[in-house]
């Protein structure tokens, strides 16, 4: 999807969709990466798995975080579009809820604890966003 720039963030999301796993997640800070990971980070310092919280391997875990839900902006997101993970971040700061971000090439997810899922839902509609579950 071509936009004239610059485009507000707003605008940009306005009626689209956003899909909330069913499943719950947890992040872990790993000794290794495990299999069937939702996401993992491999930096300098640590090894960090976004896994289904049923598919944790306990071996590998050094600390672990859990209950936590993933809503996927089923949007392309382009690489020039200024200030999306702003407000979304300021949406979920405003109402108190702590997120944790993944950033794929053409869309970003969030995850929140699943005691914040109806609020950050709530705070989404409000932008203008379609939830839907997956």
């Amino acid at each position: 999807m071509s936009y004239n720039y610059p485009m507000k963030t707003e605008q940009y999301i306005k009626g689209r969709k956003i899909y909330v796993w069913s499943e719950s997640f947890a992040i872990v800070k790993a000794k290794a990466a495990m299999p069937d990971a939702f996401a993992v980070t491999n930096d300098q310092s640590e090894i960090t798995v976004v896994i289904d919280q049923s598919k944790i391997k306990e071996e590998s875990i050094i600390s672990v975080d859990k209950d936590w839900k993933i809503l996927t902006f089923d949007m392309t997101l382009p690489l020039e579009l200024v200030g999306f993970l702003s407000k979304i971040s300021r949406v979920m700061a405003d109402r108190n809820i702590s997120i944790f971000v993944i950033s794929a090439y053409s869309t970003d997810h969030i995850l929140v604890k699943e005691k914040d899922l109806a609020e950050a839902v709530s705070a989404l509609r409000q932008l203008g966003c379609i939830i839907n579950d997956r």
